[in-house]
């Protein structure tokens, strides 16, 4: 199964809750790259990538939490004779969901292959339990607005214009960054602003604001990475180093 990538239009930051911020963004699914996991048949079970640089794959987590949830013996059965391969496509450390996805596509596939029958609703609640952007990807939905810490997801009919996405060779850490945000930028934290652009398309978006404007990671993300900054004319996808502009 393919496992897409996402595009964050515009990511506003309106508060915190613990380690965690509390955020309002517009997530688009961008099918022009994606991931590929398969269950293989085999003697072992194992999860193979090709990409040797990630460690404790996020879909062994979404696994335990399948099992947590009440499906063990199934999980067990079925993992005896199978093994997951996952083909990555879509670059680690930048903005782009490509561990949430995997963990969510894993949830799907799990769902239809071993016939869970599990409904929407709940694997939203597993997904909850993985990563702030799973549930996100769970919905399949191609635009949605996303809130609290990403569980909360609203679709949203959108006009997305023709974007074309640039993945710079920078890994930009995710932590690192909203760290940055909560030390030095919290004071920027705008909700009437966030709530606004939560009711315009993404075309209207794009038009209207500046790119910091639009990423409250913007800021944190160039001034952590100097190298980024021949991509400043650019719109930043989640906390980076990914970046589009309008074709």
């Amino acid at each position: 199964m393919k496992s897409f990538a996402k595009i964050n239009i515009f990511l506003k930051i309106i508060g915190t809750r613990g380690n965690y911020h509390e955020i309002v963004s517009r997530f688009v699914l961008w099918r022009r790259l994606f991931d590929e996991i398969n269950f293989v048949r085999s003697d072992k079970f194992s999860v193979e990538c090709n990409n040797q640089n990630i460690k404790n794959n996020i879909v062994l987590k979404a696994k335990e939490a399948l099992e947590n949830a009440g499906f063990k013996d199934e999980l067990n059965e079925f993992f005896s004779s199978h093994k997951i391969i996952i083909n990555k496509n879509i670059p680690i450390g930048a903005g782009l969901g490509g561990g949430s996805s995997n963990a969510a596509t894993f949830l799907k596939m799990t769902n239809e292959e071993l016939n869970l029958k599990i409904p929407r609703e709940k694997l939203y609640k597993i997904a909850e339990q993985i990563g702030a952007d799973v549930a996100f990807f769970v919905s399949d939905f191609e635009a949605a607005n996303v809130s609290g810490i990403g569980e909360k997801i609203e679709e949203f009919k959108d006009e997305i214009p023709s974007l074309e996405l640039f993945t710079p060779e920078i890994f930009a850490s995710t932590p690192a960054v909203y760290s940055e945000f909560r030390t030095n930028f919290i004071n920027k934290i705008d909700a009437n602003l966030a709530n606004k652009m939560s009711n315009l398309t993404s075309e209207q978006l794009l038009a209207g604001y500046k790119n910091s404007e639009l990423n409250d990671l913007y800021a944190p993300c160039f001034k952590l990475y100097p190298q980024m900054q021949k991509y400043k004319d650019m719109f930043l996808s989640g906390s980076g180093s990914s970046v589009f502009c309008l074709k």
